[in-house]
């Protein structure tokens, strides 16, 4: 999908979003939050914030920065923030595969079933490492491939419609962390029947930069080792 295309859902996904999968991806988001224990004054950079569904989870003593490509979603998160007096939290429209962040300016950034969503993950993999700080922490929760034949037959057949679902049912753990270099530290289901799965990786290494970026704006690759409870 294009970033057009991922707009245009978008639009039309923002008005019942939060019904749809705010509570049913909400332990989700819940462990992730609770694994990056947070600490005060740290900078945390959330890619593809939405509705800002994450965003009552964050201690107050740290500062949170939201992204999204979707101005209809991030209404919604604006609303959120002004209800609950979240005065810790600043929000930008902004393309994550683009950002406008300086290198090494956040100690945490996590991206919560975005990856599945996103035009060129590799890209936004490497936008996160960039604007993460030399031996932070990336964190990603998403919906991976299913091992599982039949599931995953289903996933296939209904992958075709990803434009019109807003994400790749089909999105392959195995193809993201081979196209990426991403070595995993931590590997763990989240939500119903551990159907997602919480990936952590420390950013530690210098990775090869990727042509397509920018000259300037150099990327931070994460230590890889697969540990953890096994995932999907």
């Amino acid at each position: 999908m294009d970033l057009q295309s991922i707009e245009k859902v978008y639009r039309r996904y923002a008005p019942t979003y939060d019904f749809y999968f705010g509570a049913v991806l909400q332990p989700g988001r819940r462990a992730v939050i609770d694994a990056m224990r947070c600490r005060p004054g740290e900078r945390i950079l959330e890619v593809g914030v939405g509705t800002g569904l994450s965003l009552l989870l964050y201690p107050r003593k740290v500062r949170v920065v939201g992204v999204d490509v979707s101005s209809e979603m991030l209404e919604i998160a604006h609303e959120r923030k002004r209800r609950h007096r979240l005065d810790h939290v600043e929000l930008r429209c902004m393309d994550a595969e683009r950002m406008a962040f300086e290198d090494g300016a956040f100690d945490k950034v996590v991206a919560m079933y975005v990856m599945s969503v996103a035009p060129d993950p590799r890209r936004l993999l490497e936008e996160m490492r960039r604007v993460c700080k030399h031996e932070g922490d990336l964190y990603i929760v998403n919906h991976f491939r299913h091992t599982n034949p039949l599931i995953g037959l289903v996933e296939s057949m209904i992958a075709p419609f990803s434009s019109l679902l807003g994400f790749h049912p089909d999105f392959s753990l195995e193809d993201f962390l081979e196209r990426t270099g991403l070595n995993v530290a931590e590997k763990i289901p989240v939500n119903l029947l551990g159907y997602w799965t919480l990936l952590r990786s420390r950013n530690t290494k210098r990775s090869v930069p990727d042509a397509s970026v920018p000259t300037g704006s150099g990327s931070e690759a994460g230590e890889l080792r697969v540990a953890g409870t096994s995932g999907e």
